[in-house]
């Protein structure tokens, strides 16, 4: 994916075979439509889009139907069938990926559908020094003890606690070894705990090379769990439409390609920037992420980062599309200006237009570029650059 390094090989396990009643209603919650899509789809796709090989989805003996088609349109993972347990489910899992073997492997909740890749490079990195490595938050309230009365018992020291989300990293071997050699209470709480105390009661009998360590690694507010109807229902009242708008300037300078809208232009000047200095294809990508909310393209893609020297800015706009998607949006409409005295844009106006609605998945009647100029006043007026702005709208996905 854009904009994060690469990831080394791993597997997924999504365990999606609980029955989520506390949601409420007939469909268990994983299947419930969250943004447009099935809880469960979200973060299969977003582990396919990583690399996640082998991928394998946990569902109850008689969820196939409704598992395959809240993932429709997917591929890349198989389905395997869950027990009685969460424990019962993620062993059955890991055992499906056995001939694989992979050597590290991801294990996360159907019900947390908002996965940041940031977390994944974050429990992946961890597992070079460790067995294990888990997503927390720390505890910013104060919390008490309380007795079987329902009374204050005492406090308990919160800089000592965290709050665990999922996914949670491991080393495969490790891992299901910790999971066959379970004999703890039916209910472990998450899988960190099954590796903690397999370790704790391995002996020369139960001989594994488990090693027990479980690294903590910043987590993420996105991943908060979808628990109650008023979870999905605060989801799904996304408004239906929103709109960002993008503004960018580049330096004009001898020597420089000049790239606009994705399409390269004869002129005798460039742009001068990290990237091709599309500043067309900039101000658009500003448009949608802010449009919903996530940052600028150099949040996304700094330009201290070496691995963007010269890239071409499209690939900017397709990541921003992709997070808008991610949220539940699709690219309503463009409207573009661009402003500069030199070179004239009407003859290129229809490849411009073209290649923006290509990038952006939209018809290319949905993508207005205009020109004007600032009449010889200031930067642009003298040639030393050239402006861009957008208006950008959102449409929530169906």
């Amino acid at each position: 994916m854009e904009g994060h390094i690469p990831l080394p090989p791993f597997a997924a396990l999504v365990v999606a075979a609980g029955k989520g009643l506390r949601v409420g209603g007939d469909v268990p919650k994983q299947f419930r439509s969250w943004r447009g899509r099935s809880l469960l789809a979200h973060s299969v796709e977003t582990l396919l889009s990583v690399g996640a090989n082998p991928l394998i989805v946990v569902i109850g003996a008689d969820a196939l139907g409704e598992a395959t088609i809240a993932l429709e349109g997917l591929s890349g993972f198989a389905f395997a069938t869950g027990g009685a347990t969460r424990q019962d489910s993620v062993r059955a899992g890991l055992e499906a990926m056995a001939d694989a073997s992979p050597d590290k492997v991801l294990i996360h909740d159907a019900a947390r559908p908002d996965l940041p890749v940031a977390v994944i490079e974050r429990l992946l990195s961890a597992l070079d020094t460790h067995s294990g490595a888990i997503p927390t938050l720390p505890v910013v309230d104060s919390l008490a003890i309380a007795s079987p009365t329902q009374t204050m018992a005492g406090k308990a020291e919160r800089e000592a606690l965290r709050r665990v989300q999922t996914p949670q990293a491991f080393r495969y071997r490790d891992i299901l070894a910790a999971h066959q050699f379970w004999a703890g209470p039916t209910n472990a709480g998450d899988d960190a705990q099954v590796l903690v105390e397999a370790d704790k009661g391995s002996d020369a009998a139960h001989a594994t090379s488990i090693a027990g360590s479980v690294a903590l690694v910043q987590g993420d507010e996105r991943l908060k769990k979808v628990t109650f109807a008023e979870d999905l229902m605060e989801a799904n009242s996304i408004p239906q439409f929103r709109i960002g708008q993008g503004y960018d300037v580049h330096r004009l300078v001898a020597g420089e390609e000049l790239w606009l809208c994705g399409i390269q232009l004869d002129y005798d000047k460039g742009l001068a920037g990290h990237s091709d200095a599309d500043v067309a294809l900039h101000a658009i990508t500003d448009a949608v992420l802010g449009g919903v909310g996530d940052g600028d393209i150099g949040t996304h893609f700094p330009p201290s980062d070496p691995q963007w020297a010269g890239a071409r800015s499209g690939q900017f706009l397709e990541h921003a599309v992709k997070l808008a998607s991610d949220a539940g949006y699709r690219v309503g409409n463009i409207d573009l200006t661009i402003i500069c005295e030199a070179p004239k844009i009407g003859p290129h106006r229809p490849a411009m237009r073209a290649e923006v609605a290509r990038l952006s998945g939209v018809p290319e009647n949905a993508v207005s570029i205009k020109a004007t100029t600032t009449e010889k006043l200031g930067f642009t007026g003298r040639g030393e650059g050239i402006a861009a702005q957008a208006i950008v709208g959102l449409l929530r996905k169906s």
